[in-house]
């Protein structure tokens, strides 16, 4: 198909062609400004909520309908900066948590080398563990750690476990064990909208010992968005960030397909959301991932990954930003 028009009207059809990410050409990182990544892993949970391995192609299946140009931003990202889908981080020992971990680290390490900037979709939060061990003071981020914007209903630093049931680099650890190894600043990096199950009444307590700043979604609604959007912006203010978005931060009503689903308090709307990751406008973003969904668990219109897909088109509208915008 040769005339661009009928490419475009066709290429909006979800069910028409090879479900890239976006649409976006699969090629190699190589040259490019941003990798889009999928992370098929699922054994870092632990649990019943196996079928997040399934996120990455429910999302490239519904993001050929998402948005193209960012309406806000006055930009339309696919021309501001070269963008890629490099496939699905390869795990022949699925089962083995461990492994898929230093593969997922192995890849990332790939990505790093070449400057390229990689927003993935999981997979459970374990992911997040495997990404940063190679992002952090690796090449995009100049040998500085990491710095977190973490939007999730649950801590990841479960330190008064040293396993989740044998997962040890597991969904409930990352946020601990990549501090101890100094790829990540806690005291720059946020954690908002924690409102989880909690097993014990200091649940919260080793994020305060790590040095995270921690918002819970009580104290959320009881400051107001605009309050901790200033914070956000004070915290990571020059920092190399990393957007890490857990979608049971939402209020289940809008992302129902996930795994550990947190019902009985109000999680963020989309809107609440999306102003939340627009705080990091502008600033060092040096990668991002959307993790946790469940297709089998979301409802028949796919609203969970279509909502994941919105996520991640803010992500990467604000690293092509500042792609387009950099001297």
């Amino acid at each position: 198909m040769t005339d661009p028009y009928q490419q475009s009207m066709m290429e909006n059809l979800y069910w028409w062609g090879i479900p890239t990410l976006f649409r976006c050409p699969n090629e190699g990182p190589q040259d490019s400004d941003i990798a889009l990544v999928g992370v098929p892993h699922s054994t870092g949970n632990g649990t019943t909520e196996r079928d997040q391995h399934l996120g990455p192609r429910a999302l490239r299946n519904v993001s050929s309908v998402a948005r193209r140009m960012h309406g806000e931003f006055q930009l339309d990202p696919w021309t501001a900066a070269r963008i890629v889908d490099v496939g699905d981080v390869p795990l022949p020992r699925a089962n083995d948590n461990e492994h898929c971990i230093e593969q997922i680290t192995r890849f990332y390490a790939d990505i790093d080398a070449t400057g390229a900037r990689p927003i993935s979709v999981g997979g459970d939060h374990s992911i997040t563990g495997g990404i940063v061990q190679a992002l952090g003071r690796g090449q995009i981020c100049k040998g500085e750690p990491v710095c977190f914007l973490h939007m999730d209903a649950h801590t990841d630093v479960f330190t008064k476990v040293d396993h989740f049931l044998g997962a040890k680099k597991s969904a409930a650890h990352w946020g601990a064990y990549l501090v101890d190894q100094g790829k990540v600043d806690p005291t720059h990096s946020m954690q908002i909208g924690l409102r989880g199950h909690a097993r014990t009444l200091d649940w919260l307590q080793p994020s305060y010992d790590y040095g995270y700043n921690v918002v819970t979604m009580k104290e959320f609604r009881t400051r107001g968005i605009e309050d901790v959007i200033f914070q956000i912006k004070r915290v990571l203010a020059g920092k190399p960030v990393y957007i890490t978005f857990d979608l049971d931060c939402l209020d289940p009503t809008i992302a129902p397909g996930v795994s550990n689903i947190e019902a009985g308090e109000k999680g963020f709307d989309i809107d609440e959301a999306v102003a939340l990751l627009r705080a990091v406008r502008g600033m060092n973003i040096v990668g991002g991932d959307i993790v946790c969904m469940m297709p089998t668990k979301d409802n028949p219109n796919q609203i969970t990954a279509l909502t994941a897909a919105a996520i991640m088109f803010e992500m990467i509208s604000m690293c092509a930003e500042n792609v387009a915008t950099a001297p």
